[in-house]
């Protein structure tokens, strides 16, 4: 483990609040990721379900969490199932947890090991009072699955052998519980934030043309897993020239030139909770006059928004008035006029041709985080705030974005550390360089 220790009383928080949120005579199941294969024995790196990691601590493939809160016995209300360890398993892959070590990180104290599970969970189905079973699926609204998952299996397998019992959508209890932050989830993004500024700090120095896009994701990452960090909160965008006007463009290949810009999208995690920033600076160390016009005016735009997106905002009546904030940028910046906002297409304004995505997502356990982007904004919950203008025709283009922790009297900025300003960034860039 990297990170500094979570304790166990957080987990166990966070399931007695969601036991608190299920129907009487319920029970929730609760699946790891896949290990998902590449080629021949090849296999990805483990990401655990954000999920089950929410509610246990546990990072290890073939674990399954168990809640039945109403079961006679009282040592079977939480189960967590590992994969046993043996002597051969630990010489090909390391260790794996031990019962002990699995309570000492998850607070639960029964602990089974999975080759156990359908037995012991045949009798808690059938003799436990068993009416209502939640099951967890993928609910995120810009989810594209395209291969099955392991909770999709288990939900074939569960409703084919147990078909009467009455069955639930455990992930927008889910959404609802981790869309507001408690402060030990704050205190860990804040240190994935701080790591990322660590990070970028790096790049200000280390930028020249002639660099590859591919090294400064180098620089990055080293420092990134230098303070503890496994890496990048997703996967890096480190655009220069022509490239940062696409929204994800991941292929990092590209030579730095002189009077390009470098738009990075680049972020680490820490304790598997994440940061999410955008920063876009010169390759050469200094802005021209243009570049320095649009960047303010996305920097106006995003101090806007970060005001505005407030508790009791409705997310989607939000965007549309930063879209106004956006329209009158443009039109100062005369890439729009009042013609092209007279005879525009209502359902393809004008402004979409320069900014076409969201100003903000919810940020946790995940980069997209769960919860209800209809509902109100809630206090304790936290946004990215990343307006952009992206212009093709002139080679460029700009995104800033922070991370912004909602407050019932103010908002409080996780990344108010970070450089932003053009002077300031053009200053640390045109210091001593690391050599």
């Amino acid at each position: 483990m990297r990170h500094e220790p979570i304790d166990k009383e957080f987990f166990s928080a966070n399931r007695k609040r969601l036991i608190s949120k299920l129907k009487p005579n319920a029970l929730a199941v609760f699946n790891s990721n896949d290990v998902m294969p590449t080629n021949a024995d090849g296999v990805l790196g483990f990401i655990q379900n954000s999920d089950l990691y929410y509610l246990t601590g546990i990072h290890q493939e073939e674990s399954m969490l168990v809640l039945c809160p109403g079961f006679p016995d009282k040592k079977y209300r939480e189960i967590l199932f590992l994969r046993e360890p043996n002597e051969l398993l630990e010489k090909w892959e390391g260790h794996k947890l031990t019962k002990k070590e699995a309570t000492e990180i998850s607070g639960v104290a029964t602990v089974v090991w999975v080759s156990g599970f359908e037995k012991l969970f045949h009798h808690m189905m059938t003799m436990g009072g068993v009416e209502q079973v939640y099951l967890n699926t993928n609910e995120h609204y810009r989810s594209e699955v395209v291969v099955q998952s392991r909770d999709a299996r288990f939900i074939e397998w569960c409703k084919k052998n147990y078909p009467l019992h009455a069955y639930n959508r455990v992930a927008p209890v889910m959404g609802e519980l981790r869309k507001v932050k408690q402060p030990r989830e704050i205190e860990l993004m804040q240190k994935a934030c701080e790591i990322t500024e660590c990070g970028f700090r790096r790049i200000l120095k280390y930028v020249r043309p002639g660099v590859m896009e591919y090294e400064i994701e180098a620089e990055l990452v080293h420092e990134f897993k230098r303070l503890g960090s496994k890496g990048f909160a997703y996967p890096p965008i480190i655009a220069a020239g022509v490239n940062n006007v696409i929204l994800h463009y991941v292929e990092n290949s590209r030579q730095c030139r002189a009077g390009d810009l470098i738009l990075l999208d680049v972020a680490a995690e820490y304790a598997n909770y994440n940061a999410d920033m955008t920063r876009t600076i010169p390759v050469s160390g200094r802005f021209t006059a243009r570049q320095k016009e649009v960047y303010n005016a996305v920097l106006r735009i995003k101090r806007q928004a970060a005001r505005m997106l407030r508790p009791g905002v409705l997310y989607f009546e939000f965007q549309k008035e930063i879209e106004k904030l956006m329209e009158a940028e443009l039109l100062k910046l005369k890439l729009i006029d009042k013609t092209d906002i007279k005879n525009q297409n209502p359902e393809s304004p004008a402004l979409k041709k320069y900014f076409y995505h969201g100003t903000s997502h919810m940020l946790g356990l995940d980069v997209h985080d769960v919860g209800n982007m209809h509902a109100k904004v809630a206090v304790g919950s936290v946004w990215t705030i990343e307006p952009g203008i992206y212009i093709k025709e002139e080679g460029f283009g700009i995104r800033l974005e922070n991370n912004i922790v909602i407050g019932k009297s103010k908002n409080f900025d996780l990344m108010q550390h970070i450089p932003v300003e053009v002077e300031e960034i053009e200053e640390i860039m045109n210091s001593k360089k690391k050599k």
